[in-house]
């Protein structure tokens, strides 16, 4: 008789008997509604969710060699990708998001799937292939020697699977004799993975990525199979601006509904807040193996003196909140702004008829012209942000795409940026005035001033005056003296939730790659690299010196200090 582990972990987390991440809560809700739902195209098979336990189960933990013994949200994990199928059989889940803090078993189940896939698959019937890819070869291993270490201890008591497997260490693969199938261990070099035809793919440690060049190729491989996996596993990162992390922000939308993926499996334990840090029992929602007791005691002895250390000397703490508790954070503790604070701060919000402050950050070719647009929002006493850029292609576009790691081609298509019309590839100002007129037109906008940095300004002044513009003008002058105070002032307003913005991923980009520079009490944001752009906030830090002034109806508001 087999045993529903699956919708009995996913009962105890959505009642509250196992403490999980929000993310968690609604993966396991999600489990349960589909259970009952008669519109959903795929059933939850118990029987085959049981065989992939049972044989995870049978494993040794490739360290100690004992029989692995699978914690329920293991069970949950292998479960949901084995036990949902259609009518036709194929499975339901294609793809999987799994991420989880260093040390909770992820890489070990991984293994254990990939030998499960070898030894038991059925799609196609011959010749499969398993990868285990990485962003470099030695990561990938790990994956890989877990489960050469599994299949050599069931070959030395099983004469049956000794017969029909092969193991090349040389060539990290292993293969299943009878029918060709094969796991091989796989870097992130695209030109390696090209013509393959991985049926069931897993890339470890993907917050690694820089692009999603490997993601590409394998999902490429699997187009003409019935039963294609790919599975993302990971800990959190610090590259915001990676593949992983808009994953992790894809996998929110359809956890809450905002988003249709019924072919996405989803795991993400991570704490919610890190507020949650200083309490122990909190920290089974980003290390799950907590579940089991005597590991709980384990990972809060080996956990509690990082935590005190990096709280006590003030430094480290990111590394702790990513490695340990599964928290995306920026690279630098030197960004002007937590992403997590201005992305919560995105909304919708009707701009017609209000007051505007725009601010215009032009260039010639290499970086982006941005305006942006600082609303007034005079009811709630709050700034709405919205930016449009615009993109030269001197020196050819594919190229700055691929050097910037931007798709300039499909922002443009969505609306996020304008692609200079002009041959020489340089920006077309007439392109930015156009929009700008466009712009105020169509939302009947109250222009107050359009605020400007002088560099790159030639010409663009008197066209405005040639084509009737008699908005007041402020030359925003890049220096402390200038930016300090409605720098420091626009990043406590966000952090208060008092500036709120449309979704714009080039302006999301630029508050990510932003670091402040304190210089003689001053502060000053610029980019560590070149490539990184700050553009679309910097014409808006443009508009907002001005912005800042405005006295709302039934307030005093300080005057910015200009020395």
């Amino acid at each position: 008789m087999s045993k529903d582990y699956v919708t009995e972990y996913a009962k105890k987390v959505v009642s509250g008997k196992i403490l999980a991440s929000k993310k968690n809560v609604k993966a396991c809700q999600r489990h349960l509604d589909d259970l009952k739902s008669t519109d959903l195209p795929y059933h939850f098979d118990v029987e085959k969710a049981d065989h992939v336990i049972k044989f995870l189960q049978m494993l040794p933990d490739p360290k100690t060699g004992k029989i692995m013994k699978l914690a329920g949200f293991q069970k949950f994990i292998v479960g949901s990708l084995n036990g949902w199928y259609n009518k036709e059989g194929n499975k339901r889940f294609t793809k999987a998001y799994i991420s989880m803090s260093r040390k909770n078993g992820k890489t070990l189940i991984v293994s254990g799937l990939a030998l499960y896939e070898l030894l038991m698959g059925k799609d196609p019937i011959n010749e499969r292939l398993v990868g285990l890819s990485a962003n470099s070869r030695d990561q990938a291993s790990i994956a890989y020697d877990m489960t050469y270490a599994q299949l050599s201890s069931i070959r030395r008591v099983s004469p049956k699977i000794k017969g029909i497997t092969k193991i090349t260490p040389s060539a990290k693969e292993i293969e299943k004799v009878n029918d060709r199938s094969k796991v091989k261990a796989v870097s992130n070099e695209a030109s390696n993975l090209e013509g393959h035809q991985f049926s069931y793919a897993i890339i470890d440690e993907y917050h690694e990525a820089k692009d999603k060049k490997i993601y590409e190729t394998l999902r490429r491989g699997q187009v003409l199979l019935h039963n294609p996996s790919l599975i993302i596993i990971s800990t959190a990162g610090t590259n915001m601006n990676g593949p992983m992390y808009e994953e992790y922000q894809y996998i929110d939308k359809v956890l809450s509904g905002n988003a249709e993926n019924d072919n996405y499996f989803i795991f993400c334990a991570e704490q919610d807040k890190e507020e949650e840090i200083y309490d122990p029992d909190n920290w089974i929602k980003s290390n799950p193996l907590m579940e089991i007791s005597e590991l709980k005691k384990l990972l809060v002895k080996n956990i509690q003196p990082e935590v005190k250390t990096a709280l006590d000397s003030g430094s480290g703490l990111n590394g702790i909140l990513i490695k340990n508790f599964n928290m995306w954070r920026q690279a630098s503790e030197e960004s002007y702004l937590d992403f997590n604070d201005w992305k919560k701060n995105e909304e919708d919000f009707d701009i017609a008829g209000t007051k505007v402050y725009i601010g215009l950050d032009l260039s010639r070719a290499d970086d982006l012209t941005s305006i942006s647009f600082v609303h007034l929002n005079e009811t709630n006493k709050q700034y709405y942000v919205t930016s449009h850029s615009f993109v030269g292609t001197k020196g050819g576009l594919q190229g700055k795409i691929e050097r910037d790691l931007i798709d300039y081609y499909q922002l443009a298509k969505d609306g996020y940026c304008t692609i200079t019309d002009l041959s020489s590839g340089i920006i077309n100002t007439d392109q930015v005035l156009d929009y700008i007129e466009s712009y105020v037109s169509k939302n009947n906008l109250d222009v107050q001033a359009i605020c400007y940095d002088p560099y790159a300004i030639h010409g663009v002044l008197a066209e405005m005056e040639r084509r009737g513009w008699y908005y007041d003008l402020h030359e925003i002058r890049q220096g402390p003296a200038t930016l300090s105070n409605p720098t420091l002032d626009f990043k406590l307003k966000v952090i208060d939730g008092d500036v709120k913005h449309e979704k714009n991923p080039l302006l999301d980009r630029a508050v990510k790659n932003a670091i402040a520079k304190d210089t003689n009490d001053s502060i000053m944001i610029e980019k560590k690299m070149h490539r990184e752009k700050i553009d679309p906030l910097m014409s808006t830090l443009f508009a907002y010196v001005i912005a800042y002034e405005h006295g709302w109806d039934d307030e005093e508001v300080s005057m910015p200090i200009f020395i």
